[in-house]
Protein backbone atom coordinates (compact mmCIF):
# COMPACT_ATOMS: atom_id res chain seq x y z
CA UNK A 1 0.00 0.00 0.00
CA UNK A 2 1.34 3.88 -0.68
CA UNK A 3 2.70 5.34 1.86
CA UNK A 4 0.52 8.43 1.99
CA UNK A 5 -2.92 7.39 0.97
CA UNK A 6 -5.65 10.40 0.18
CA UNK A 7 -8.78 9.31 1.62
CA UNK A 8 -11.99 10.18 -0.52
CA UNK A 9 -15.56 8.65 -1.04
CA UNK A 10 -13.89 7.09 -4.13
CA UNK A 11 -10.69 6.06 -3.15
CA UNK A 12 -12.64 4.50 -0.10
CA UNK A 13 -15.26 2.64 -2.22
CA UNK A 14 -12.44 1.43 -4.92
CA UNK A 15 -10.07 0.22 -1.99
CA UNK A 16 -10.36 -4.08 -1.77
CA UNK A 17 -8.80 -3.58 1.34
CA UNK A 18 -12.11 -2.11 3.27
CA UNK A 19 -15.19 -3.58 4.08
CA UNK A 20 -17.99 -0.93 2.62
CA UNK A 21 -21.77 -1.48 4.01
CA UNK A 22 -23.15 1.39 2.10
CA UNK A 23 -21.79 3.94 -0.52
CA UNK A 24 -23.43 6.88 -2.72
CA UNK A 25 -21.90 9.89 -4.21
CA UNK A 26 -21.58 11.88 -0.41
CA UNK A 27 -21.71 8.64 2.19
CA UNK A 28 -19.57 6.00 3.21
CA UNK A 29 -20.62 3.47 5.70
CA UNK A 30 -17.46 0.92 6.39
CA UNK A 31 -18.15 -1.86 8.33
CA UNK A 32 -14.90 -3.06 9.38
CA UNK A 33 -11.21 -1.08 8.54
CA UNK A 34 -8.75 -3.32 10.23
CA UNK A 35 -7.15 -4.17 6.75
CA UNK A 36 -6.83 -0.32 6.21
CA UNK A 37 -5.46 0.35 9.10
CA UNK A 38 -1.66 -0.93 7.30
CA UNK A 39 -1.50 2.96 5.52
CA UNK A 40 1.43 5.19 7.54
CA UNK A 41 -0.06 8.74 6.78
CA UNK A 42 -3.13 9.57 4.74
CA UNK A 43 -4.61 12.90 3.91
CA UNK A 44 -8.95 12.26 4.89
CA UNK A 45 -10.57 14.30 2.45
CA UNK A 46 -14.23 13.84 4.26
CA UNK A 47 -15.48 14.36 7.35
CA UNK A 48 -14.89 10.83 9.64
CA UNK A 49 -16.67 9.05 12.41
CA UNK A 50 -14.86 6.25 13.79
CA UNK A 51 -16.29 3.78 16.16
CA UNK A 52 -13.67 1.47 17.68
CA UNK A 53 -15.04 -1.66 18.46
CA UNK A 54 -12.17 -3.59 19.67
CA UNK A 55 -8.46 -3.03 20.65
CA UNK A 56 -6.85 0.27 20.39
CA UNK A 57 -5.25 2.93 18.22
CA UNK A 58 -2.79 6.08 18.38
CA UNK A 59 -1.87 8.34 15.71
CA UNK A 60 -1.13 11.74 15.10
CA UNK A 61 -3.97 14.39 13.73
CA UNK A 62 -2.36 17.31 12.54
CA UNK A 63 0.85 16.74 14.90
CA UNK A 64 -2.03 16.03 17.83
CA UNK A 65 -1.52 12.81 19.69
CA UNK A 66 -4.77 10.78 19.52
CA UNK A 67 -5.67 7.54 21.41
CA UNK A 68 -8.84 5.30 20.77
CA UNK A 69 -10.32 3.13 23.08
CA UNK A 70 -12.78 0.38 22.49
CA UNK A 71 -16.36 1.91 22.66
CA UNK A 72 -14.64 5.48 22.15
CA UNK A 73 -15.77 7.44 18.94
CA UNK A 74 -13.13 9.39 17.00
CA UNK A 75 -14.72 12.29 15.25
CA UNK A 76 -11.86 14.17 12.48
CA UNK A 77 -13.19 17.05 10.51
CA UNK A 78 -12.49 17.07 6.53
CA UNK A 79 -8.79 17.79 5.34
CA UNK A 80 -6.88 16.69 8.15
CA UNK A 81 -3.66 14.51 8.06
CA UNK A 82 -3.24 11.51 10.02
CA UNK A 83 0.24 10.19 10.41
CA UNK A 84 1.96 7.63 13.11
CA UNK A 85 -1.11 5.30 13.41
CA UNK A 86 -0.23 2.19 15.23
CA UNK A 87 -3.06 -0.14 16.46
CA UNK A 88 -3.59 -3.04 18.33
CA UNK A 89 -3.77 -6.55 17.17
CA UNK A 90 -7.23 -6.92 17.30
CA UNK A 91 -8.32 -3.32 16.61
CA UNK A 92 -10.95 -3.14 14.39
CA UNK A 93 -13.51 -0.33 13.69
CA UNK A 94 -16.48 1.08 11.97
CA UNK A 95 -16.66 4.10 10.27
CA UNK A 96 -18.80 6.68 8.42
CA UNK A 97 -17.14 9.31 5.97
CA UNK A 98 -18.91 12.32 4.92
CA UNK A 99 -18.80 15.57 2.69
CA UNK A 100 -19.02 18.45 4.37
CA UNK A 101 -22.08 19.19 2.18
CA UNK A 102 -24.31 16.49 3.20
CA UNK A 103 -22.85 16.65 6.64
CA UNK A 104 -24.27 20.52 6.17
CA UNK A 105 -27.41 19.05 5.71
CA UNK A 106 -27.82 16.69 8.43
CA UNK A 107 -27.21 18.89 11.33
CA UNK A 108 -28.68 22.35 9.10
CA UNK A 109 -28.43 25.12 12.28
CA UNK A 110 -26.80 22.40 14.63
CA UNK A 111 -23.59 22.79 12.86
CA UNK A 112 -22.18 25.37 14.71
CA UNK A 113 -21.86 22.30 17.72
CA UNK A 114 -19.91 20.26 15.12
CA UNK A 115 -17.74 23.05 14.37
CA UNK A 116 -17.62 23.85 18.48
CA UNK A 117 -16.30 20.78 19.23
CA UNK A 118 -13.95 20.63 16.06
CA UNK A 119 -12.20 23.58 15.70
CA UNK A 120 -12.13 25.61 19.10
CA UNK A 121 -12.26 23.21 21.72
CA UNK A 122 -10.75 20.50 19.65
CA UNK A 123 -11.94 17.35 20.79
CA UNK A 124 -12.41 14.65 19.19
CA UNK A 125 -12.88 11.73 21.13
CA UNK A 126 -16.23 10.78 22.60
CA UNK A 127 -16.40 8.02 25.06
CA UNK A 128 -19.69 6.52 25.33
CA UNK A 129 -21.52 4.61 27.90
CA UNK A 130 -23.35 1.09 28.59
CA UNK A 131 -26.91 2.64 27.49
CA UNK A 132 -25.38 4.86 24.43
CA UNK A 133 -23.18 1.46 23.49
CA UNK A 134 -26.80 -0.30 22.86
CA UNK A 135 -28.08 2.04 21.50
CA UNK A 136 -26.16 2.83 18.69
CA UNK A 137 -25.51 -1.37 18.61
CA UNK A 138 -29.36 -1.56 17.69
CA UNK A 139 -29.43 1.33 15.41
CA UNK A 140 -26.53 -0.02 13.31
CA UNK A 141 -28.54 -3.55 13.56
CA UNK A 142 -31.30 -1.62 11.68
CA UNK A 143 -29.21 0.49 9.65
CA UNK A 144 -27.68 -3.16 7.94
CA UNK A 145 -31.26 -4.77 7.76
CA UNK A 146 -32.07 -1.30 5.59
CA UNK A 147 -29.40 -1.80 3.72
CA UNK A 148 -29.82 -5.15 2.96
CA UNK A 149 -33.33 -5.67 2.66
CA UNK A 150 -34.58 -2.02 1.38
CA UNK A 151 -32.35 -1.88 -1.94
CA UNK A 152 -35.62 -2.37 -4.18
CA UNK A 153 -37.20 0.46 -2.62
CA UNK A 154 -37.12 3.64 -4.58
CA UNK A 155 -36.10 5.32 -1.71
CA UNK A 156 -33.61 3.40 -0.50
CA UNK A 157 -30.61 6.34 -0.35
CA UNK A 158 -33.21 8.87 1.58
CA UNK A 159 -33.96 6.06 3.93
CA UNK A 160 -30.31 5.39 4.85
CA UNK A 161 -29.88 8.98 4.97
CA UNK A 162 -32.35 9.58 7.25
CA UNK A 163 -30.85 7.00 9.66
CA UNK A 164 -27.36 8.08 9.04
CA UNK A 165 -28.99 11.46 9.97
CA UNK A 166 -30.60 10.29 13.61
CA UNK A 167 -27.35 9.03 14.28
CA UNK A 168 -25.49 11.87 13.48
CA UNK A 169 -28.18 14.01 14.97
CA UNK A 170 -27.76 12.12 18.41
CA UNK A 171 -23.58 12.10 18.52
CA UNK A 172 -24.01 15.90 17.45
CA UNK A 173 -26.32 15.80 21.23
CA UNK A 174 -23.49 14.03 23.17
CA UNK A 175 -20.99 16.65 22.00
CA UNK A 176 -23.40 19.60 23.23
CA UNK A 177 -23.11 18.19 26.58
CA UNK A 178 -19.53 17.32 26.64
CA UNK A 179 -19.13 20.83 25.37
CA UNK A 180 -21.67 22.56 28.24
CA UNK A 181 -19.82 20.34 31.31
CA UNK A 182 -15.91 21.84 29.85
CA UNK A 183 -15.16 24.36 32.49
CA UNK A 184 -11.59 24.58 31.58
CA UNK A 185 -10.22 27.68 32.16
CA UNK A 186 -9.38 30.31 29.56
CA UNK A 187 -7.71 33.00 31.33
CA UNK A 188 -6.68 34.87 34.66
CA UNK A 189 -7.62 38.21 33.48
CA UNK A 190 -11.07 39.37 32.86
CA UNK A 191 -9.39 40.83 29.10
CA UNK A 192 -8.33 37.59 28.13
CA UNK A 193 -11.36 35.71 28.76
CA UNK A 194 -12.92 38.63 26.48
CA UNK A 195 -10.61 38.80 23.95
CA UNK A 196 -11.07 34.41 23.67
CA UNK A 197 -15.02 34.79 23.59
CA UNK A 198 -14.61 37.03 21.05
CA UNK A 199 -12.92 35.33 18.80
CA UNK A 200 -14.14 32.41 18.86
CA UNK A 201 -18.01 34.03 18.79
CA UNK A 202 -16.23 35.45 15.64
CA UNK A 203 -14.89 32.22 13.90
CA UNK A 204 -17.99 30.91 14.88
CA UNK A 205 -19.99 33.59 12.69
CA UNK A 206 -17.62 32.89 9.69
CA UNK A 207 -17.83 29.31 9.43
CA UNK A 208 -21.49 30.18 9.73
CA UNK A 209 -20.96 32.41 6.53
CA UNK A 210 -19.44 30.25 5.02
CA UNK A 211 -22.10 27.46 5.37
CA UNK A 212 -24.97 29.49 4.28
CA UNK A 213 -23.46 31.57 1.66
CA UNK A 214 -24.24 30.31 -2.17
CA UNK A 215 -21.56 32.42 -3.72
CA UNK A 216 -18.12 31.35 -1.63
CA UNK A 217 -15.62 32.52 -3.92
CA UNK A 218 -15.07 35.75 -2.44
CA UNK A 219 -12.52 37.66 -0.88
CA UNK A 220 -11.54 37.83 3.04
CA UNK A 221 -12.10 41.21 2.82
CA UNK A 222 -16.06 40.68 2.08
CA UNK A 223 -16.44 38.26 4.61
CA UNK A 224 -14.67 40.60 6.36
CA UNK A 225 -17.13 43.21 6.25
CA UNK A 226 -19.61 41.03 6.89
CA UNK A 227 -18.68 40.72 10.20
CA UNK A 228 -17.68 43.70 10.81
CA UNK A 229 -14.08 43.00 11.62
CA UNK A 230 -10.93 43.84 9.91
CA UNK A 231 -9.54 41.06 7.18
CA UNK A 232 -6.14 41.09 9.48
CA UNK A 233 -8.07 40.19 12.72
CA UNK A 234 -10.46 37.24 9.94
CA UNK A 235 -7.33 35.72 9.39
CA UNK A 236 -5.91 35.67 13.02
CA UNK A 237 -8.76 34.29 14.66
CA UNK A 238 -8.88 31.56 12.24
CA UNK A 239 -5.64 30.68 12.24
CA UNK A 240 -5.45 30.43 16.70
CA UNK A 241 -8.92 28.17 16.69
CA UNK A 242 -8.21 26.10 13.75
CA UNK A 243 -4.51 26.23 12.70
CA UNK A 244 -5.81 27.01 9.02
CA UNK A 245 -5.96 30.79 7.36
CA UNK A 246 -9.37 32.43 6.70
CA UNK A 247 -8.49 32.02 2.88
CA UNK A 248 -7.38 28.57 3.42
CA UNK A 249 -11.44 28.19 4.46
CA UNK A 250 -12.67 29.84 1.86
CA UNK A 251 -10.69 28.02 -1.03
CA UNK A 252 -11.68 24.38 0.82
CA UNK A 253 -15.31 24.85 0.35
CA UNK A 254 -14.99 26.60 -2.75
CA UNK A 255 -13.37 23.45 -4.35
CA UNK A 256 -16.07 21.37 -2.48
CA UNK A 257 -18.70 23.25 -4.31
CA UNK A 258 -17.05 22.72 -7.37
CA UNK A 259 -16.33 19.00 -6.94
CA UNK A 260 -20.03 18.36 -6.57
CA UNK A 261 -21.96 20.57 -9.10
CA UNK A 262 -18.77 18.70 -11.67
CA UNK A 263 -19.66 15.37 -10.15
CA UNK A 264 -22.87 15.24 -9.42
CA UNK A 265 -25.33 17.80 -11.51
CA UNK A 266 -26.02 17.76 -15.41
CA UNK A 267 -25.23 21.99 -15.17
CA UNK A 268 -22.77 23.46 -17.90
CA UNK A 269 -19.81 24.63 -17.24
CA UNK A 270 -20.74 28.34 -17.73
CA UNK A 271 -23.65 27.75 -15.49
CA UNK A 272 -21.74 25.86 -12.97
CA UNK A 273 -19.38 29.22 -13.30
CA UNK A 274 -22.38 31.95 -12.67
CA UNK A 275 -23.76 29.43 -10.19
CA UNK A 276 -20.41 29.66 -8.19
CA UNK A 277 -19.76 33.22 -8.66
CA UNK A 278 -16.84 32.87 -10.86
CA UNK A 279 -16.64 36.40 -13.44
CA UNK A 280 -16.17 33.85 -16.56
CA UNK A 281 -15.67 30.36 -17.83
CA UNK A 282 -11.80 31.19 -18.69
CA UNK A 283 -11.24 32.36 -15.23
CA UNK A 284 -13.39 29.35 -13.38
CA UNK A 285 -11.38 26.72 -15.70
CA UNK A 286 -7.66 28.19 -14.67
CA UNK A 287 -9.20 27.99 -10.56
CA UNK A 288 -9.93 24.34 -11.55
CA UNK A 289 -6.53 23.82 -13.60
CA UNK A 290 -4.77 25.18 -10.68
CA UNK A 291 -6.40 22.87 -7.70
CA UNK A 292 -7.10 19.54 -9.18
CA UNK A 293 -4.21 19.34 -12.56
CA UNK A 294 -7.38 19.64 -15.11
CA UNK A 295 -9.81 21.47 -16.49
CA UNK A 296 -13.84 21.25 -15.47
CA UNK A 297 -14.46 18.74 -18.31
CA UNK A 298 -11.39 16.56 -17.67
CA UNK A 299 -12.33 16.08 -13.82
CA UNK A 300 -15.96 16.02 -14.95
CA UNK A 301 -14.93 13.08 -16.49
CA UNK A 302 -12.50 11.37 -14.66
Amino acid sequence: MKQQEEITIQSLANNEDVQIGYSDNEIVVVDSIQQFTQISSAHVAMNAIVICTSGKAQAQMNGIQMELHRNQIAIIPQNVTVTDVMVSPDFDAKGMFLTNRILRSFLNEKISVWNDMMYIHRQHIVTMDEDEILFYTHFYDMLTLAIEKGKENPYHTEIIQALLRSAILGLCGTMKWMLLADNSPLGSAAWQRQELSSGKSHFQRFLDLLHSTEVKHRTVEAYANDLYISPKYLTTICKKNSGKTANEWITEHVLEDIRYYLKQTDLSIKQICNQLGFPNPSFFGKYVKDHFGMTPMEFRKG
